[in-house]
């Protein structure tokens, strides 16, 4: 009984610590991930307030970095969500599979959406994807120096 008591505490703080280890992959304002392909690639692009967080993983190679963001650099990433009226893109629905898919997942201003090319996006609304889609991979290349191949 006496080593149960002793116990307690450690199981307390394994589980504290591991709920929080979680919280960086899961409270975000902005996300952007790509994701899949014949030869496996994971990149995420994780943004809440001026903090970033980015991870890629394939080919060959492994990078996590956190990163700080300037009030311009985050206001280029919503006027592009604005100017291309991100939440009224439309998702096709044909299935994909083997294909490197992008989403990107906004959860803070009037362009909250979530958005995924995995199943295409409508053909009318293509050039305003990759217009927000470029924006991401544009601050991206500016905060990992263009060393992540597209």
């Amino acid at each position: 009984m006496n080593k149960l008591r002793q116990l307690i505490p450690i199981l307390v703080l394994l589980l504290v610590t591991s709920c929080n280890a979680h919280k960086k992959y899961s409270d975000f304002d902005y996300s952007y991930s790509r994701s899949g392909g014949f030869a496996p690639i994971y990149e995420n692009f994780l943004i809440k307030g001026t903090d970033a967080h980015y991870s890629f993983e394939g080919q060959g190679r492994k990078v996590r970095k956190d990163y700080k963001l300037s009030a311009a650099e985050i206001q280029v990433l919503e006027d592009a969500l604005a100017a291309s009226n991100f939440r009224m893109i439309q998702e096709d629905r044909k299935k994909l599979y083997d294909n490197i898919t992008t989403s990107i997942v906004v959860k803070k201003g009037a362009n909250a959406a979530s958005k995924s090319d995995a199943s295409f996006i409508m053909p009318a609304d293509q050039h305003r994807w990759n217009q927000v889609v470029k924006a991401f991979e544009a601050l991206i290349a500016s905060k990992t120096n263009g060393t992540v191949a597209r």
